[in-house]
């Protein structure tokens, strides 16, 4: 699996020299060490609560390589960017203003001291964001880090499957796939799994890597998505997916021919096994359990029932663990409201509006695809999964977006060829020159 990867596109793409048609080379003066960082990111964002690992790890143990990564990825980030030349971006500016109801909410403790604790990492999160900014340049360099990190780690799963099925498929979560290495929940799975597959299937069509090397990618995400039974990952990934290639269709034949036959298939998979697809939606839930998404709404009634004063409505009680009566919240916007109040729904709703907006306002473009695919699956997600508002795999979704659509940055001026100094004219003598023309 890993050597199709190190022999195909998506580690030979716009990010490293091109060797196959089409490939953009890698923009000049992009270290290498920024996939380092990139990956560094993945890792503090993968949590550390999650299903029992086969090997027990310490809550302490992992909250320390999670913070410990952070951490490094801002000092690498900071040590190749020394001079911080950053480059101007609407999406972190956000961010960083979403800091401020973070703050004034989380220093009441109403959270506990866990909540400033919180509020440096998202600052260090949003710090090394910028110093990465200044490598944004509409290329789709941090596509395929994205892709590569997050398929190392469902390489980790998928190894874990393969160890000890019992542990990584426990009763505990109904026969869902969890991490039996890492502590990784379905929706988590079923999320890198879904991100990753749509961007590969862009890159596909965009002629940025060759069918084997998605190939090696797509098929075992899939196998890994299904066996999550995540139905909002799925979901996510389709209609992203069709928003995505929708956008393609009008200048894109490939994007066309796949539509077609998506279409097609969907049509006679649905026809021909309505009653799998029902059973593995449904997840062997009662209607009723269904239909107030297994018990997610009376946690959202109680939140939003629940006695506030003006200033916890504007600012939230500050940053906690996405929860509310000790069950979580799962839900973006409402997690939102309850860590960072009215202020913090807002902000995160200018990020989604902001990059949706320019990602419209561009011309058709793989760019501008993959950007569209991100943006619309956290949106999706955001309903029935918490993190818009904390650093979060979902932040760096977005962050990838905003790298998609920032405008390439201007080439370097020529410089100016130094004027060439005029050759004195040398004197020659009237007698030498009739003796010249004789």
């Amino acid at each position: 699996m890993g050597e199709g990867l190190r022999r195909g596109g998506l580690t030979r793409g716009p990010d490293t020299a091109g060797t196959q048609p089409g490939a953009e080379p890698r923009p000049v003066g992009t270290p290498k060490i920024v996939g380092i960082v990139w990956g560094l990111l993945v890792l503090n964002t993968l949590g550390s609560a999650g299903a029992k690992t086969i090997i027990p790890l310490p809550r302490s143990l992992i909250q320390m390589v999670t913070m410990g990564a952070l951490v490094a990825a801002f000092a690498l980030a900071l040590a190749i960017n020394l001079r911080l030349r950053i480059r101007a971006s609407a999406f972190v500016f956000l961010l960083t203003l979403l800091l401020v109801p973070s703050m004034i909410s989380s220093v009441n403790l109403e959270a506990g001291f866990g909540a400033l604790f919180r509020c440096a990492r998202l600052t260090l999160f949003i710090g090394t964001l910028w110093l990465l900014s200044r490598w944004w340049d509409g290329s789709p360099t941090f596509v395929r880090h994205h892709i590569r990190m997050y398929f190392a780690v469902l390489g980790s799963v998928a190894v874990g499957l393969v160890v000890s099925p019992g542990a990584a498929l426990p009763d505990l979560y109904g026969g869902r796939l969890v991490g039996a290495l890492w502590p990784l929940t379905p929706p988590q799975i079923g999320q890198y799994a879904a991100v990753i597959i749509g961007l590969t299937v862009l890159l596909v069509l965009g002629r940025r890597t060759d069918r084997v090397s998605a190939a090696v990618v797509i098929v075992p995400s899939l196998v890994l998505l299904a066996l999550t039974h995540t139905r909002t990952a799925t979901l996510g990934l389709l209609i992203g997916l069709v928003l995505a290639i929708g956008s393609l269709i009008l200048t894109s034949a490939a994007a066309r021919r796949f539509f077609t036959w998506t279409v097609l298939c969907a049509t006679v998979a649905a026809v021909g096994f309505s009653s799998a697809l029902q059973a593995w939606f449904l997840r062997g839930q009662s209607q009723e359990n269904f239909s107030n998404l297994t018990g997610r709404a009376k946690v959202w009634d109680a939140l939003l029932a629940a006695p506030r004063s003006t200033s916890e409505q504007l600012f939230g009680m500050g940053l906690g663990d996405k929860s509310f009566g000790g069950l979580p919240i799962d839900n973006s916007w409402l997690a939102v409201y309850q860590e960072q109040g009215l202020t913090g729904v807002a902000l995160v709703a200018a990020i989604i509006i902001v990059l949706a907006g320019v990602a419209l306002l561009r011309p058709p473009s793989l760019q501008r695809a993959c950007a569209i695919f991100l943006i619309s699956y956290c949106a999706i997600a955001s309903y029935t999964e918490a993190g818009l508002g904390d650093a979060s795999p979902y932040l760096l979704h977005l962050a990838v977006a905003a790298s998609l659509l920032a405008a390439p940055a201007p080439a370097p001026a020529a410089a100016t060829p130094l004027p060439t100094p005029a050759v004195p004219r040398r004197h020659i003598p009237r007698w030498a020159r009739r003796s010249e023309v004789t």
